[in-house]
């Protein structure tokens, strides 16, 4: 039986758990693993105030996460091995700052899901919050590596200042996706939204839902139409991912534009050709 935190006590003020962290509970007792002190806002408590725990990481490394988690925060943050499984909503800073492993969300996140992430997985099948994959304030990049894949809808600013990776959206996606971004991949296949790939250098975005010609800066140029290849390998790999990508887009030619012409000019939106 994986390491189950079922909440049993709701708290109007969030919970932050990054003290419970996959690499260190493997090896602890599940009495240890309750006398951990988690905060809840500026104080600090023992996280069987709020959860109950049964089971153990220790053969199958995987923690699974139970309850409305809405106002918990940095689940899975740091993580670099194994599978954290939330069966439910997720708090924000979701997976922050990890560098491996896999985690699992079979409802809803909120703001920083993947925030300066560099390795490992996070597949969300609800909808996102704002900042996905994006740098913190202050940072100086973004996700730098693995995958997020929300299969709903996000909010702005999608992969702010991102290095590597790949970010895919399923839904609706918010304003200024790709702003900033230095490289890497973001494939939004629902209604995007304004001003993406704002100040990008390089990169890709694939903008392939809507139902319309989305709004391009005009600091992006048009260039080709073409199908490259490597989109194939992409798609073939959210599909392996149990992630949906549209028969459409996968038989489709490609409209590219180049950008941002403000930066290096060296980054590019894709989009269904008419």
């Amino acid at each position: 039986m994986p390491l189950t935190f079922r909440l049993h006590t709701e708290s109007q003020i969030p919970l932050e758990v990054d003290s419970l962290k996959l690499e260190t509970m493997k090896e602890q007792s599940r009495s240890e693993i309750e006398k951990t002190e988690i905060f809840r806002g500026n104080q600090q408590v023992p996280a069987a105030e709020f959860f109950q725990v049964s089971g153990s990481a220790k053969e199958d490394r995987t923690v699974v996460w139970e309850g409305d988690l809405s106002n918990v925060k940095l689940i899975g943050a740091k993580l670099s091995e194994g599978i954290v499984r939330v069966e439910g909503k997720a708090g924000m800073h979701l997976g922050a700052q990890m560098t491996g492993g896999e985690i699992r969300v079979s409802g809803d996140a909120a703001d920083w899901v993947g925030a300066e992430m560099s390795g490992g997985r996070i597949h969300i099948q609800g909808n996102a919050g704002n900042l996905v994959g994006a740098v913190y304030r202050g940072g100086r990049k973004g996700m730098s590596g693995g995958e997020i894949l929300v299969e709903g809808n996000v909010g702005n600013e999608v992969g702010h200042t991102m290095r590597r990776g790949l970010i895919a959206i399923g839904g609706k996606c918010g304003d200024a996706a790709g702003v900033g971004m230095i490289a890497g991949t973001i494939f939004i296949f629902g209604e995007p939204g304004i001003r993406n790939g704002a100040g990008m250098k390089r990169g890709t975005i694939g903008l392939f839902g809507g139902g319309h010609s989305p709004e391009i800066l005009p600091t992006f140029r048009k260039a080709n139409v073409y199908s490259p290849s490597f989109l194939q390998l992409y798609f073939r790999f959210l599909t392996e991912c149990q992630f949906p990508v549209p028969e459409s887009v996968v038989s489709g030619l490609f409209q590219r534009y180049c950008g941002d012409l403000l930066e290096m000019g060296k980054g590019e939106i894709l989009t269904l050709a008419e």
